[in-house]
């Protein structure tokens, strides 16, 4: 049964910088690679990130990287330690911790308000949260931080409770707005010591949901790529004509259905062009049914689920990347795509014209607007100065804004501010 291990300082320091447990609800994880490079990244700073998760990979050990094998290693997965870990926890808590216990399971009633479904998932919660209190104790951690306010949050927020120790949040959205009751967005807003936000527009919508008391707790720091690893390829223009890349889950939320039949209309216009989409989901079946009706049989491809160690030979490969999202945070391929120096057709929603500017760094159509996305698609095909001025535009705004580095720097900056010494847990 896989279990966490306790990281060592750098070389030459006598001790890490800032020691955090991270929770996330799935790692490693394709959708969220972003989380794997930060933590990466900081403990290549001297941070001593030690990190659970509630759910096991999302895929089995073979199909991870060499990279995410090591993680999913070193990574304590909650649900894995099976109902015999989950009855220690309650045992233990009790035995060493019965306040805190009880603090626990009273918030689990009071979220609850008579709501029998929902009072038997804040039971799991609070199952789950003594697990991961249990495992910080194991390992000395006193300060965890959350990737996204939703389940894995809900759990952090539990432990926050029973345990004492500090908590803090990355809070991406939108998912968590839309259902912000649901959520607990409030009680995890009051319990956390700071919320990380990917964007303005999610602290903005944080500052909407919560009284100005708290908006002090609200800092932005940026997602960022490794504009090194994500750099221009040669390109060689693809045989069946003007390629489009999309890379992401096949998810309601991508607008995948809406980019097909954008690409029926354009081949209906006597264009030659190919849809390649990278990514697997739950609406593959009905995007391949969609792709069947409006494109000839290889006009849309479906590449499935890749690797982080095979995904740069597709962007090599596209002339335009699309994204036509209906709701995000702010989407990591368009950094990648854009360091790439791909021109990028995207949608003027939630944080993404923080990182496109219309016009400059690539091209903006509104949510759900086919005809806006057909007309931005063509222009890009019709128009080669404007693919390499975006394309050329879009790098220097990664570079300026979206550099891992240097962002996760500013991220370490506020963990080394804002998370202070600690004793031991309770």
């Amino acid at each position: 049964m896989p279990s966490a291990r306790q990281s060592e300082a750098p070389p030459g320091k006598n001790a890490p910088l800032c020691s955090i447990a991270y929770l996330v609800s799935r790692y490693p994880t394709l959708s969220m690679i972003f989380v794997l490079r930060e933590v990466l990244a900081l403990r290549a700073m001297g941070f001593r990130i030690e990190t659970a998760s509630i759910n096991p990979p999302d895929r089995p050990p073979e199909k991870l990287t060499v990279q995410e094998r090591e993680e999913a290693a070193r990574t304590y997965c909650v649900k894995r330690d099976g109902l015999a870990g989950a009855a220690a926890a309650h045992a233990k808590t009790l035995a060493t911790n019965f306040g805190g216990y009880w603090r626990g399971l009273a918030l689990a009633f009071s979220l609850a308000r008579l709501d029998v479904r929902r009072l038997l998932l804040n039971l799991a919660y609070f199952t789950e949260g003594l697990m991961v209190g249990q495992w910080m104790r194991r390992n000395g951690q006193t300060h965890l931080h959350v990737h996204l306010a939703s389940q894995a949050a809900s759990v952090g927020l539990f432990a926050q409770r029973v345990f004492g120790v500090g908590y803090s949040l990355t809070v991406h959205g939108p998912d968590e707005f839309y259902d912000a009751e649901g959520k607990y967005l409030r009680q995890k807003i009051e319990a956390a010591a700071f919320l990380v936000c990917i964007s303005s527009f999610t602290r903005s919508q944080l500052m909407y949901l919560s009284p100005s008391v708290h908006w002090k707790k609200f800092v932005v720091v940026r997602l960022g790529i490794d504009p090194a690893l994500f750099s221009p390829q040669p390109h060689a223009a693809a045989a069946a004509g003007f390629e489009i890349l999309c890379v992401g889950r096949l998810t309601p939320a991508k607008g995948q259905h809406l980019l097909i039949d954008a690409v029926g209309r354009l081949a209906q216009q006597g264009r030659s062009v190919r849809l390649r989409l990278v990514g697997d989901g739950p609406d593959a079946a009905s995007l391949r049914e969609c792709a069947g009706r409006v494109a000839s049989p290889d006009s849309v491809i479906f590449e499935g689920a890749v690797n982080q160690d095979r995904i740069r030979d597709f962007y090599s490969s596209a002339d335009a990347f699309c994204l036509p999202s209906f709701a995000e945070g702010l989407p990591v391929v368009l950094m990648e795509a854009m360091a790439m120096q791909i021109p990028c057709v995207t949608t003027s929603i939630t944080g993404i014209p923080e990182l496109i500017r219309d016009g400059i760094d690539g091209l903006l159509t509104p949510a759900s607007d086919l005809d806006g996305l057909v007309e931005a698609l063509a222009r890009l095909m019709d128009d080669g100065e404007l693919r390499e001025k975006l394309a050329k535009n879009g790098r220097a705004r990664v570079l300026e804004f979206y550099d891992l580095e240097r962002n996760v720097g500013e991220l370490a900056a506020i963990f080394a501010e804002r998370i202070p010494a600690r004793g031991t847990p309770e």
